[in-house]
């Protein structure tokens, strides 16, 4: 209805003032900005006048008018309108509604269906964990947003193909290695009863620790600290591991492929935890040398340059990026080595259409850098490349430092989650008719989801802080409220037995009309989340519908409502919206609780 109506406006517009138009100034419908009124403002829908009076030199109350008088003579979907100062506020009719609200209620069920044969391939690359430390909360952003993003974009008839990325080696993990053989040689995840990555990322820590005891007291001696950091010994250790490493030397490929087995072990219970899976695993070590090769072929182009000391080099400066090294001049490869290789490892094995890396925002560069390096490798699709950039996830208590030990690790913050969930329920006292065994599931949903929704309703873009706390609460914008609503949902009907399809002459009161309209948003919500690559939007859909649906539950009786038509017509919408908060959530990657 709204482009038929800029249509319609355009037309209006451009017979009414022809002397004023000619024919490169006439109206188009791109010229209308046609929006939802807010909520304390009349009608249905709002076009926005000031732009299009301008250009005709009339006043907006005017024009508001004669366009009015005009839309509604042509069309009967219109019961009325109003100017508001510089906005023209169009109301539907109660026909039109009804027709609204039967057209949404019988697609409901089949909102999106599996991507039809030669639908567009989208992969979708997330989390790529570094194998030195298990997966924490900043992973659990990269989870929760790929996770969703797959989702959505299938639900937009996309062809998804989720991958996921295992940086198992370089210097790094050659930090874990080196404090494992100095400091924990003789321990193992049995022996000391910790889950395998853990093991892993305490090696991390100690190394840490100990370089930078080694780099301060460098310092001291009056070193800079840079220098300091190069000639550290446990550094250079780090240097020669590398390259022992991609010599092949048994003992240290025998210690790297134990501590990267530990790492897969461990990250799989969480991913398991988290129900997420890939089409395909990807590994670094299997495919660096391949990068080598490009870089070659990158040479023999012109693409890349040799330095006199033998390292390899891009020149990006002439689109406003710096010179970037390729390759080591020890010969070893580095991340956009790897990066390079992998990406056309990735068209190779699936020929995507269009690829998405989910990354924290601090790779920003390396991936303008890589995606520049690709195009001029002559990549396919390589101006199909996308980086979800997401912002870094804080805690009330400052930055996460995985060297330092101080991140929340992935696994302790979901048994945290669950653990808050139970003791607000059973505080609140409503799961009295649970089994011990439905208890602990509805737990683990509400903290779960709790979880999910209050990373995934803030703009990838920005930086947020995460409060366990604040998160489940049964009321306000948490996911939390929004599947208690789901729950009620259900409740009622449950106790009604049954939902009619019929509700006879019955016209929607404004309360009803408005979740309808929302509801009907959603098809397009899908569009555009999958367009920008945001799930935000879809939460913030997920917390209006509830709210609308339980200030209507709250003021109009549904069960005891005396007209069976109402009734009827109530518990149909009651259903309906049960159903797309339910989609909604799903795309979300949070679960709907059937009570709560």
């Amino acid at each position: 209805m709204t482009e038929i109506l800029k249509s319609a406006s355009a037309e209006i517009l451009n017979t009414l003032f022809s002397e004023k138009l000619n024919q490169d100034n006439r109206f188009t419908s791109a010229d209308f900005l046609i929006n939802t009124p807010p909520a304390d403002f009349p009608g249905d829908l709002t076009v926005v006048l000031f732009p299009v009076a301008k250009r005709v030199s009339a006043s907006p109350v005017d024009l508001g008018n004669a366009l009015g008088e005009a839309l509604m003579k042509r069309f009967s979907e219109l019961a009325s309108f109003e100017v508001v100062k510089g906005f023209l506020n169009l109301t539907y009719a109660d026909s039109y509604r009804l027709q609204v609200f039967n057209n949404v209620y019988a697609s409901i069920d089949t909102l999106w269906q599996k991507p039809l044969p030669g639908a567009e391939a989208v992969m979708v690359e997330y989390p790529s964990p570094n194998t030195n430390k298990p997966l924490h909360l900043g992973h659990l952003r990269n989870v929760f947003l790929g996770h969703s993003l797959s989702r959505i974009l299938e639900a937009d008839g996309k062809k998804v193909i989720p991958v996921c990325l295992f940086n198992d080696r370089g210097v790094h993990i050659c930090k874990s290695m080196v404090a494992r053989q100095k400091f924990m040689p003789n321990e193992t995840p049995a022996s000391t009863g910790m889950k395998p990555d853990k093991f892993v990322g305490e090696c991390y820590v100690k190394f840490s620790n100990a370089y930078k005891e080694e780099v301060d007291a460098l310092v001291a001696t009056g070193i800079s600290k840079e220098v300091a950091e190069k000639q550290a010994p446990l550094q250079k250790e780090v240097e020669a591991m590398l390259i022992q490493w991609e010599e092949n030397d048994p003992a240290v490929r025998a210690l790297w492929s134990e501590m990267n087995g530990w790492c897969y072990e461990g990250m799989q219970v969480t991913f398991d935890r988290l129900g997420i899976s890939f089409e395909k695993k990807y590994y670094e070590s299997e495919i660096y040398n391949i990068g080598k090769e490009t870089v070659n072929e990158g040479l023999e182009k012109g693409v890349f340059y040799t330095r006199e000391d033998g390292s390899v080099w891009v020149n990006l400066t002439d689109c406003g990026l710096d010179e970037k090294v390729v390759l080591r001049a020890n010969g070893t490869s580095i991340y956009i080595t790897q990066d390079i290789a992998i990406a056309y490892q990735k068209q190779k094995d699936f020929e995507f259409n269009q690829s998405v890396y989910v990354v924290g925002n601090e790779q920003d560069y390396h991936f303008k850098v890589l995606f520049e390096i690709l195009k001029r490798l002559g990549m396919k699709a390589a101006d199909k490349l996308f980086h979800l950039s997401y912002g870094m996830v804080e805690l009330p208590t400052g930055k996460m430092k995985s060297r330092e030990g101080k991140v929340v690790d992935a696994d302790d913050l979901l048994d945290e989650m669950v653990e808050i969930a139970r003791q607000k329920a059973e505080y609140a006292g409503k799961t009295g008719d649970f089994t011990g065994e439905e208890k602990q599931e509805l737990f683990r949903q509400i903290g779960y989801g709790a979880l999910r929704y209050f990373i995934l309703k803030v703009d990838p873009k920005k930086k947020m802080i995460f409060n366990p706390e604040e998160s489940i609460d049964m009321q306000g914008n948490t996911g939390p409220f929004i599947q208690y609503t789901h729950a009620r949902c259900r409740s009622l009907l449950r106790k009604a037995g049954s939902v009619g399809n019929s509700y006879g002459g019955y016209i929607p009161l404004d309360k009803e009309w408005k979740i309808v309209r929302r509801i009907a948003e959603l098809p397009e919500l899908i569009k555009m989340a999958s367009k920008q690559m945001d799930p935000s939007s879809l939460a913030a859909f997920s917390f209006e519908t509830a709210k609308e649906f339980n200030q209507f539950y709250q003021e109009i009786s549904i069960l005891n409502e005396g007209s069976e038509d109402a009734r009827n017509f109530r518990l149909m919408l009651t259903d309906l919206t049960a159903k797309a908060l339910k989609k909604s959530l799903y795309l979300l990657g949070i679960e709907a609780p059937e009570r709560m």
